[in-house]
Protein backbone atom coordinates (compact mmCIF):
# COMPACT_ATOMS: atom_id res chain seq x y z
CA UNK A 1 0.00 0.00 0.00
CA UNK A 2 3.34 2.30 0.89
CA UNK A 3 4.82 1.92 -2.08
CA UNK A 4 1.49 1.96 -4.25
CA UNK A 5 1.02 5.26 -3.13
CA UNK A 6 4.45 6.55 -3.43
CA UNK A 7 5.17 5.06 -7.39
CA UNK A 8 1.52 5.59 -7.93
CA UNK A 9 0.63 9.24 -6.83
CA UNK A 10 3.70 10.79 -6.03
CA UNK A 11 3.00 11.17 -1.98
CA UNK A 12 6.47 12.03 -1.05
CA UNK A 13 8.35 10.27 1.26
CA UNK A 14 9.52 13.19 3.03
CA UNK A 15 7.73 16.28 4.40
CA UNK A 16 8.94 19.73 2.80
CA UNK A 17 9.21 18.12 -0.77
CA UNK A 18 8.61 20.59 -3.30
CA UNK A 19 6.88 19.76 -7.31
CA UNK A 20 6.90 22.40 -9.96
CA UNK A 21 3.30 24.01 -11.47
CA UNK A 22 2.69 25.74 -14.22
CA UNK A 23 0.09 28.12 -13.59
CA UNK A 24 -1.48 29.52 -16.88
CA UNK A 25 -3.88 31.95 -18.10
CA UNK A 26 -5.72 32.56 -21.36
CA UNK A 27 -7.23 36.21 -21.97
CA UNK A 28 -10.15 35.95 -24.63
CA UNK A 29 -10.69 39.36 -25.81
CA UNK A 30 -13.10 40.20 -29.17
CA UNK A 31 -15.80 43.11 -29.86
CA UNK A 32 -19.02 42.54 -29.23
CA UNK A 33 -21.88 43.66 -32.34
CA UNK A 34 -24.79 44.49 -29.77
CA UNK A 35 -25.87 41.07 -29.81
CA UNK A 36 -26.28 37.37 -28.42
CA UNK A 37 -22.41 36.79 -27.61
CA UNK A 38 -20.88 32.74 -27.55
CA UNK A 39 -17.16 32.14 -27.03
CA UNK A 40 -15.88 29.07 -27.37
CA UNK A 41 -12.54 28.54 -26.25
CA UNK A 42 -10.11 24.89 -26.64
CA UNK A 43 -9.30 23.46 -23.37
CA UNK A 44 -6.41 21.09 -22.67
CA UNK A 45 -6.37 17.51 -20.88
CA UNK A 46 -3.63 15.76 -18.95
CA UNK A 47 -0.97 14.84 -21.27
CA UNK A 48 2.56 13.24 -21.44
CA UNK A 49 4.47 15.07 -19.00
CA UNK A 50 1.92 17.26 -17.57
CA UNK A 51 -0.89 16.68 -15.07
CA UNK A 52 -4.21 19.09 -15.03
CA UNK A 53 -5.21 19.60 -11.48
CA UNK A 54 -7.32 22.95 -11.49
CA UNK A 55 -9.07 25.28 -13.47
CA UNK A 56 -11.14 28.57 -13.14
CA UNK A 57 -12.71 30.84 -15.11
CA UNK A 58 -13.07 34.69 -14.69
CA UNK A 59 -15.93 37.10 -17.09
CA UNK A 60 -18.29 39.81 -16.15
CA UNK A 61 -22.39 38.18 -16.42
CA UNK A 62 -21.92 35.48 -18.51
CA UNK A 63 -23.15 32.31 -18.34
CA UNK A 64 -20.42 29.58 -18.41
CA UNK A 65 -20.23 25.71 -19.33
CA UNK A 66 -17.70 22.84 -19.55
CA UNK A 67 -17.74 20.31 -22.26
CA UNK A 68 -15.24 17.25 -20.61
CA UNK A 69 -15.17 15.79 -24.02
CA UNK A 70 -11.99 14.28 -24.79
CA UNK A 71 -12.21 14.79 -28.60
CA UNK A 72 -12.74 18.27 -28.40
CA UNK A 73 -12.71 20.05 -24.50
CA UNK A 74 -13.78 23.37 -24.40
CA UNK A 75 -15.29 26.30 -22.53
CA UNK A 76 -18.56 27.73 -23.66
CA UNK A 77 -19.09 31.68 -22.23
CA UNK A 78 -23.08 32.77 -23.43
CA UNK A 79 -24.62 36.37 -23.27
CA UNK A 80 -28.25 37.16 -24.35
CA UNK A 81 -26.58 41.30 -25.37
CA UNK A 82 -23.20 42.93 -25.17
CA UNK A 83 -21.73 45.41 -26.74
CA UNK A 84 -17.81 46.76 -26.56
CA UNK A 85 -14.61 45.35 -25.70
CA UNK A 86 -15.11 41.92 -23.82
CA UNK A 87 -12.59 40.07 -22.09
CA UNK A 88 -12.87 36.60 -20.41
CA UNK A 89 -10.26 34.58 -18.70
CA UNK A 90 -9.40 31.10 -18.33
CA UNK A 91 -6.68 30.01 -15.87
CA UNK A 92 -5.13 26.29 -15.31
CA UNK A 93 -2.51 24.55 -13.27
CA UNK A 94 -0.50 22.08 -14.62
CA UNK A 95 1.34 19.99 -12.38
CA UNK A 96 5.20 19.12 -13.73
CA UNK A 97 4.58 15.24 -13.60
CA UNK A 98 7.06 13.04 -15.38
CA UNK A 99 4.91 9.76 -15.34
CA UNK A 100 1.82 11.78 -16.83
CA UNK A 101 0.49 10.27 -20.02
CA UNK A 102 -1.34 11.44 -22.58
CA UNK A 103 -5.30 10.32 -21.22
CA UNK A 104 -6.49 11.39 -25.07
CA UNK A 105 -5.98 9.63 -27.91
CA UNK A 106 -6.59 11.79 -31.21
CA UNK A 107 -8.69 10.73 -33.89
CA UNK A 108 -7.12 10.06 -37.28
CA UNK A 109 -8.49 12.48 -39.91
CA UNK A 110 -9.67 12.34 -43.27
CA UNK A 111 -7.31 13.32 -46.59
CA UNK A 112 -9.65 15.04 -48.41
CA UNK A 113 -7.80 15.84 -51.74
CA UNK A 114 -7.55 19.43 -52.67
CA UNK A 115 -6.66 20.76 -55.77
CA UNK A 116 -5.41 24.28 -57.00
CA UNK A 117 -5.53 26.60 -60.02
CA UNK A 118 -2.43 26.25 -62.26
CA UNK A 119 0.46 27.25 -62.45
CA UNK A 120 -0.15 26.54 -58.08
CA UNK A 121 -1.19 22.76 -59.11
CA UNK A 122 2.11 22.07 -60.45
CA UNK A 123 3.93 24.04 -58.90
CA UNK A 124 2.55 21.67 -55.39
CA UNK A 125 3.01 18.60 -57.29
CA UNK A 126 6.29 18.98 -58.33
CA UNK A 127 7.66 20.08 -54.63
CA UNK A 128 5.44 17.20 -53.42
CA UNK A 129 7.37 14.58 -55.89
CA UNK A 130 10.64 16.15 -54.82
CA UNK A 131 10.12 15.57 -51.64
CA UNK A 132 8.38 12.10 -51.72
CA UNK A 133 11.57 11.03 -54.08
CA UNK A 134 13.96 11.47 -51.10
CA UNK A 135 11.70 9.99 -48.04
CA UNK A 136 10.60 6.65 -46.97
CA UNK A 137 7.61 7.01 -44.82
CA UNK A 138 5.06 9.43 -43.72
CA UNK A 139 7.36 11.04 -40.78
CA UNK A 140 10.12 11.37 -43.57
CA UNK A 141 7.91 12.30 -46.09
CA UNK A 142 6.97 15.28 -44.00
CA UNK A 143 9.93 16.09 -42.68
CA UNK A 144 11.63 16.97 -46.41
CA UNK A 145 8.10 19.04 -47.07
CA UNK A 146 8.84 21.47 -44.52
CA UNK A 147 12.53 21.31 -45.26
CA UNK A 148 11.59 22.27 -48.74
CA UNK A 149 9.40 25.23 -47.98
CA UNK A 150 11.72 26.40 -45.06
CA UNK A 151 15.06 28.81 -45.61
CA UNK A 152 17.48 28.87 -48.37
CA UNK A 153 15.42 25.72 -50.16
CA UNK A 154 12.51 27.63 -50.23
CA UNK A 155 14.35 30.67 -51.48
CA UNK A 156 16.41 29.03 -54.19
CA UNK A 157 13.03 27.22 -55.78
CA UNK A 158 10.86 29.29 -58.11
CA UNK A 159 7.91 26.13 -57.60
CA UNK A 160 8.11 26.60 -53.25
CA UNK A 161 8.03 31.15 -53.65
CA UNK A 162 5.44 30.76 -56.11
CA UNK A 163 2.85 28.45 -54.17
CA UNK A 164 3.97 30.06 -51.30
CA UNK A 165 2.61 33.48 -52.10
CA UNK A 166 -1.02 31.28 -53.24
CA UNK A 167 -1.05 29.59 -49.52
CA UNK A 168 0.33 29.84 -46.10
CA UNK A 169 3.05 27.48 -45.06
CA UNK A 170 0.84 25.44 -42.71
CA UNK A 171 -2.36 24.91 -44.63
CA UNK A 172 -0.02 24.01 -47.60
CA UNK A 173 2.37 21.24 -45.97
CA UNK A 174 -1.39 20.06 -44.64
CA UNK A 175 -2.78 20.14 -48.17
CA UNK A 176 0.43 18.74 -49.77
CA UNK A 177 0.31 15.39 -47.11
CA UNK A 178 -3.43 15.15 -47.23
CA UNK A 179 -3.04 14.92 -50.99
CA UNK A 180 -0.49 12.22 -50.74
CA UNK A 181 -2.77 10.15 -48.90
CA UNK A 182 -1.15 11.07 -45.46
CA UNK A 183 -3.58 11.76 -42.93
CA UNK A 184 -1.95 15.49 -41.47
CA UNK A 185 -3.60 18.31 -39.39
CA UNK A 186 -2.78 21.39 -37.71
CA UNK A 187 -2.87 21.12 -33.79
CA UNK A 188 -1.61 24.37 -31.80
CA UNK A 189 0.81 23.92 -28.54
CA UNK A 190 2.02 26.77 -25.80
CA UNK A 191 5.60 27.15 -25.27
CA UNK A 192 6.52 27.55 -21.69
CA UNK A 193 8.74 29.91 -20.39
CA UNK A 194 8.67 31.06 -16.80
CA UNK A 195 7.33 35.04 -16.73
CA UNK A 196 5.66 35.34 -20.10
CA UNK A 197 2.84 37.71 -20.94
CA UNK A 198 1.03 37.52 -23.71
CA UNK A 199 2.07 34.94 -25.33
CA UNK A 200 0.44 33.73 -29.07
CA UNK A 201 -0.06 29.84 -29.59
CA UNK A 202 2.41 28.12 -31.79
CA UNK A 203 1.16 25.57 -34.75
CA UNK A 204 2.62 22.36 -35.57
CA UNK A 205 1.61 19.64 -37.77
CA UNK A 206 0.53 16.47 -36.32
CA UNK A 207 1.18 13.37 -38.93
CA UNK A 208 -0.22 9.76 -38.55
CA UNK A 209 1.17 6.39 -40.04
CA UNK A 210 -2.11 4.95 -38.27
CA UNK A 211 -4.81 5.40 -35.43
CA UNK A 212 -2.42 4.77 -32.47
CA UNK A 213 0.75 6.07 -34.24
CA UNK A 214 1.48 10.02 -34.79
CA UNK A 215 3.29 12.45 -34.45
CA UNK A 216 4.12 16.13 -34.36
CA UNK A 217 6.13 17.98 -36.33
CA UNK A 218 7.73 21.46 -35.95
CA UNK A 219 6.40 24.11 -38.73
CA UNK A 220 9.48 26.15 -38.37
CA UNK A 221 12.25 23.83 -38.60
CA UNK A 222 10.79 20.51 -39.31
CA UNK A 223 11.98 18.49 -36.03
CA UNK A 224 10.00 15.57 -35.18
CA UNK A 225 8.67 15.45 -32.14
CA UNK A 226 6.89 17.62 -28.99
CA UNK A 227 9.52 20.21 -28.44
CA UNK A 228 10.46 20.09 -24.38
CA UNK A 229 8.39 22.66 -22.37
CA UNK A 230 5.59 22.79 -24.79
CA UNK A 231 1.90 22.19 -23.96
CA UNK A 232 -0.45 20.61 -26.55
CA UNK A 233 -3.27 23.16 -26.23
CA UNK A 234 -5.47 22.05 -29.06
CA UNK A 235 -4.68 18.63 -30.39
CA UNK A 236 -7.60 17.16 -32.69
CA UNK A 237 -7.68 19.84 -35.27
CA UNK A 238 -10.10 22.33 -34.10
CA UNK A 239 -10.49 25.82 -33.85
CA UNK A 240 -8.84 27.27 -30.98
CA UNK A 241 -11.03 30.12 -29.97
CA UNK A 242 -14.95 30.85 -31.86
CA UNK A 243 -16.66 33.60 -31.39
CA UNK A 244 -20.42 34.19 -32.53
CA UNK A 245 -21.94 37.82 -32.10
CA UNK A 246 -18.00 39.67 -31.94
CA UNK A 247 -14.80 40.31 -34.19
CA UNK A 248 -11.67 41.11 -33.76
CA UNK A 249 -11.38 37.97 -31.54
CA UNK A 250 -8.24 36.96 -30.17
CA UNK A 251 -6.58 35.09 -27.41
CA UNK A 252 -3.28 35.43 -25.44
CA UNK A 253 -1.67 33.29 -22.85
CA UNK A 254 0.52 34.44 -19.36
CA UNK A 255 2.17 31.74 -17.71
CA UNK A 256 4.23 31.52 -14.73
CA UNK A 257 6.18 28.55 -12.77
CA UNK A 258 5.41 28.15 -9.20
CA UNK A 259 7.18 25.93 -6.32
CA UNK A 260 4.63 24.21 -4.25
CA UNK A 261 4.26 21.58 -1.37
CA UNK A 262 4.86 18.06 -2.98
CA UNK A 263 1.82 17.33 -0.54
CA UNK A 264 -0.61 20.13 -1.79
CA UNK A 265 0.15 19.84 -5.54
CA UNK A 266 -0.67 15.85 -5.42
CA UNK A 267 -3.67 16.17 -3.61
CA UNK A 268 -6.02 17.00 -6.50
CA UNK A 269 -4.47 13.98 -8.33
CA UNK A 270 -4.67 11.85 -5.31
CA UNK A 271 -8.27 13.13 -5.03
CA UNK A 272 -9.74 11.46 -8.68
CA UNK A 273 -7.88 8.62 -7.86
CA UNK A 274 -9.85 4.96 -7.53
CA UNK A 275 -10.54 2.76 -4.41
CA UNK A 276 -7.17 1.43 -4.49
CA UNK A 277 -5.64 4.77 -3.56
CA UNK A 278 -6.76 3.98 0.21
CA UNK A 279 -5.84 7.22 2.31
CA UNK A 280 -7.51 9.69 4.70
CA UNK A 281 -7.34 12.29 2.21
CA UNK A 282 -10.55 11.24 0.66
CA UNK A 283 -12.38 12.40 4.17
CA UNK A 284 -13.53 15.41 4.82
CA UNK A 285 -10.89 18.19 6.73
CA UNK A 286 -12.52 18.03 10.07
CA UNK A 287 -11.69 13.99 10.33
CA UNK A 288 -8.80 14.24 8.71
CA UNK A 289 -7.17 16.51 11.38
CA UNK A 290 -9.20 14.32 14.05
CA UNK A 291 -6.79 11.08 12.07
CA UNK A 292 -4.19 12.83 12.50
CA UNK A 293 -3.59 12.74 15.87
CA UNK A 294 -5.49 8.82 16.23
CA UNK A 295 -2.87 7.54 13.33
CA UNK A 296 0.21 8.54 16.13
CA UNK A 297 -1.20 6.51 18.61
CA UNK A 298 0.65 2.76 17.06
CA UNK A 299 3.84 4.99 17.27
CA UNK A 300 3.34 5.61 20.88
CA UNK A 301 2.19 2.37 21.40
CA UNK A 302 4.98 0.63 19.54
CA UNK A 303 7.21 2.95 21.66
CA UNK A 304 5.70 1.45 25.14
CA UNK A 305 6.55 -2.37 23.63
CA UNK A 306 9.76 -1.70 22.89
CA UNK A 307 10.82 0.16 26.34
CA UNK A 308 8.75 -2.68 28.28
CA UNK A 309 9.39 -5.92 26.49
CA UNK A 310 12.99 -5.19 25.29
CA UNK A 311 13.89 -2.68 27.92
CA UNK A 312 12.33 -3.61 31.15
CA UNK A 313 11.05 -0.56 31.95
CA UNK A 314 7.99 -0.36 34.65
CA UNK A 315 5.22 2.36 33.79
CA UNK A 316 2.12 2.67 35.74
CA UNK A 317 -0.19 1.23 33.74
CA UNK A 318 -0.12 -0.38 30.58
CA UNK A 319 -0.17 2.24 28.23
CA UNK A 320 -1.21 5.16 30.51
CA UNK A 321 2.48 6.59 28.77
CA UNK A 322 0.92 7.14 25.27
CA UNK A 323 -2.18 9.11 26.52
CA UNK A 324 0.46 11.45 28.63
CA UNK A 325 2.11 12.11 25.55
CA UNK A 326 -1.01 12.40 23.81
CA UNK A 327 -1.25 15.48 26.23
CA UNK A 328 2.09 16.67 25.77
CA UNK A 329 1.40 17.04 21.92
CA UNK A 330 -1.22 19.33 22.80
CA UNK A 331 0.46 21.40 25.62
CA UNK A 332 4.49 20.99 24.84
CA UNK A 333 6.56 19.06 26.35
CA UNK A 334 7.72 21.21 29.39
CA UNK A 335 4.47 22.60 29.88
CA UNK A 336 3.12 19.00 30.22
CA UNK A 337 5.66 17.48 32.19
CA UNK A 338 5.03 20.45 35.01
CA UNK A 339 1.39 20.13 34.90
CA UNK A 340 1.45 15.99 35.59
CA UNK A 341 3.63 16.64 38.30
CA UNK A 342 1.98 19.13 39.94
CA UNK A 343 -1.75 17.26 38.87
CA UNK A 344 -0.52 13.77 40.08
CA UNK A 345 1.99 15.33 43.07
CA UNK A 346 -1.33 17.29 44.77
CA UNK A 347 -3.72 14.23 43.77
CA UNK A 348 -1.20 12.15 45.82
CA UNK A 349 -1.56 14.25 49.11
CA UNK A 350 -5.68 14.23 49.09
CA UNK A 351 -5.83 10.91 48.54
CA UNK A 352 -3.61 10.47 51.36
CA UNK A 353 -5.96 11.72 53.24
CA UNK A 354 -9.25 10.10 51.49
CA UNK A 355 -7.49 6.68 52.75
CA UNK A 356 -7.89 7.70 56.47
CA UNK A 357 -12.17 7.71 55.56
CA UNK A 358 -12.02 4.02 54.39
CA UNK A 359 -14.53 4.45 51.38
CA UNK A 360 -15.62 2.05 49.16
CA UNK A 361 -13.24 1.93 45.80
CA UNK A 362 -15.84 3.61 43.80
CA UNK A 363 -16.87 6.63 45.95
CA UNK A 364 -12.80 7.05 46.90
CA UNK A 365 -11.96 6.85 42.93
CA UNK A 366 -15.47 9.56 42.23
CA UNK A 367 -13.66 12.18 45.07
CA UNK A 368 -10.14 11.56 43.27
CA UNK A 369 -11.87 12.25 39.63
CA UNK A 370 -13.49 15.52 41.22
CA UNK A 371 -10.48 16.36 43.05
CA UNK A 372 -8.52 16.28 39.85
CA UNK A 373 -10.79 18.45 38.12
CA UNK A 374 -10.57 20.28 41.37
CA UNK A 375 -6.99 20.73 40.99
CA UNK A 376 -6.54 21.13 37.29
CA UNK A 377 -9.30 24.39 37.56
CA UNK A 378 -7.41 25.93 40.38
CA UNK A 379 -4.12 25.64 38.75
CA UNK A 380 -5.54 27.28 35.26
CA UNK A 381 -6.83 29.86 37.36
CA UNK A 382 -4.03 30.78 39.06
CA UNK A 383 -1.24 30.71 36.05
CA UNK A 384 -4.03 33.03 33.98
CA UNK A 385 -4.14 35.28 36.72
CA UNK A 386 0.01 35.44 36.84
CA UNK A 387 0.02 35.48 33.23
CA UNK A 388 1.17 32.16 32.31
CA UNK A 389 -1.23 31.17 29.74
CA UNK A 390 0.34 28.01 28.86
CA UNK A 391 -1.10 27.30 32.12
CA UNK A 392 -4.51 26.95 31.03
CA UNK A 393 -3.01 23.95 28.06
CA UNK A 394 -3.17 21.11 31.41
CA UNK A 395 -6.77 21.41 30.74
CA UNK A 396 -5.73 18.50 27.93
CA UNK A 397 -4.91 16.00 30.07
CA UNK A 398 -7.08 13.10 30.61
CA UNK A 399 -8.39 13.52 33.37
CA UNK A 400 -10.07 9.84 34.33
CA UNK A 401 -6.59 8.35 33.14
CA UNK A 402 -4.79 10.74 35.92
CA UNK A 403 -7.25 9.91 38.82
CA UNK A 404 -6.38 6.37 38.40
CA UNK A 405 -2.90 6.90 38.20
CA UNK A 406 -3.31 8.56 41.06
CA UNK A 407 -5.03 5.93 42.71
CA UNK A 408 -2.88 2.77 41.47
CA UNK A 409 0.29 5.10 42.90
CA UNK A 410 -1.14 5.62 46.06
CA UNK A 411 -2.67 1.80 46.80
CA UNK A 412 1.36 0.98 45.08
CA UNK A 413 2.66 3.76 48.00
CA UNK A 414 1.08 1.56 50.98
CA UNK A 415 1.91 -2.16 49.35
CA UNK A 416 5.24 -1.34 48.06
CA UNK A 417 6.46 1.87 49.42
CA UNK A 418 7.85 4.85 48.26
CA UNK A 419 10.72 3.45 46.36
CA UNK A 420 8.25 1.51 44.06
CA UNK A 421 6.32 4.48 43.50
CA UNK A 422 9.18 6.70 41.77
CA UNK A 423 10.14 3.75 39.55
CA UNK A 424 7.15 3.30 37.97
CA UNK A 425 6.19 6.82 37.56
CA UNK A 426 9.33 7.85 36.49
CA UNK A 427 9.09 5.02 34.09
CA UNK A 428 5.83 6.14 33.00
CA UNK A 429 6.73 9.84 31.94
CA UNK A 430 10.60 8.54 30.67
CA UNK A 431 8.19 6.24 27.99
CA UNK A 432 5.60 9.03 27.56
CA UNK A 433 8.55 11.36 27.00
CA UNK A 434 10.05 9.26 24.34
CA UNK A 435 6.68 8.29 23.15
CA UNK A 436 6.25 12.07 22.70
CA UNK A 437 9.43 12.54 20.61
CA UNK A 438 8.45 9.82 18.32
CA UNK A 439 4.90 10.79 17.51
CA UNK A 440 5.55 14.53 17.33
CA UNK A 441 8.54 13.64 14.88
CA UNK A 442 7.62 15.74 11.54
CA UNK A 443 8.59 13.17 9.24
CA UNK A 444 6.91 10.17 11.61
CA UNK A 445 3.94 12.43 11.14
CA UNK A 446 3.72 12.78 7.44
CA UNK A 447 4.47 9.19 6.97
CA UNK A 448 1.59 7.76 9.36
CA UNK A 449 -1.06 10.55 7.72
CA UNK A 450 -0.21 9.86 4.37
CA UNK A 451 0.40 5.97 4.03
CA UNK A 452 -1.79 3.89 5.94
CA UNK A 453 0.35 1.07 4.76
CA UNK A 454 2.64 1.95 7.91
CA UNK A 455 0.28 0.73 10.42
CA UNK A 456 0.23 -2.80 9.40
CA UNK A 457 4.24 -2.35 9.35
CA UNK A 458 3.72 -1.25 13.15
CA UNK A 459 1.56 -4.20 13.67
CA UNK A 460 3.45 -6.51 12.84
CA UNK A 461 6.82 -5.56 14.44
CA UNK A 462 4.88 -5.28 17.49
CA UNK A 463 3.85 -9.02 16.66
CA UNK A 464 7.24 -10.27 16.37
CA UNK A 465 8.01 -8.29 19.75
CA UNK A 466 5.21 -10.33 21.27
CA UNK A 467 6.83 -13.73 20.93
CA UNK A 468 10.25 -12.40 22.76
CA UNK A 469 11.18 -14.20 25.42
CA UNK A 470 14.88 -13.43 26.27
CA UNK A 471 15.95 -10.65 28.78
CA UNK A 472 15.19 -7.35 29.33
CA UNK A 473 18.46 -4.83 29.24
CA UNK A 474 17.49 -3.74 32.90
CA UNK A 475 17.01 -7.50 33.97
CA UNK A 476 21.17 -8.15 32.82
CA UNK A 477 22.35 -6.16 36.16
CA UNK A 478 21.20 -8.44 37.97
CA UNK A 479 23.86 -11.00 36.40
CA UNK A 480 26.53 -8.62 37.07
CA UNK A 481 27.82 -10.06 40.46
CA UNK A 482 28.37 -13.03 38.52
CA UNK A 483 30.07 -11.50 36.15
CA UNK A 484 32.48 -9.99 38.69
CA UNK A 485 32.77 -12.86 40.66
CA UNK A 486 34.52 -14.83 37.04
CA UNK A 487 36.96 -12.17 36.52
Amino acid sequence: MTLYRHVQFEVPWFPGEKRQIWSIEAKVEFDAKGESVEAVLALPLTQRGYTRIHESTASLAYGLSFVNDQDNPRAIWTKRTADGHQEMYYKVDFLVDPKAADIYQPKMPDTPFTEYPEPYFTAANHLAKQAEEVSADAYSFTRELIKALTGETASKSQNTGLILDYKPKNRLVVDLLNNADVPARIVRGLQLEDGRRRQGITEYIQVFKDENDWQIFDLATGTQGRPDNTLLWEYNGNSLLEVVGGKDSQVTFSMLLVEQSAQSAVAPKISEADFLNFSIDSLPLEEQALFKGILLIPIGVLMVVLLRVLVGLKTSGTFMPVLIAMAFMQTSLMTGLIGFLLVVGTGLVIRGYLSHLNLLLVSRISAVIITVIGIISIFSVMSFKVGLTEGLKITFFPMIILSWTIERMSVLWEEEGPKEVVMQGGGSLLVAVLAFLAMNNEYVRHLTFNFMGIQFIVLGIILILGNYTGYRLLELRRFKPLADKEG
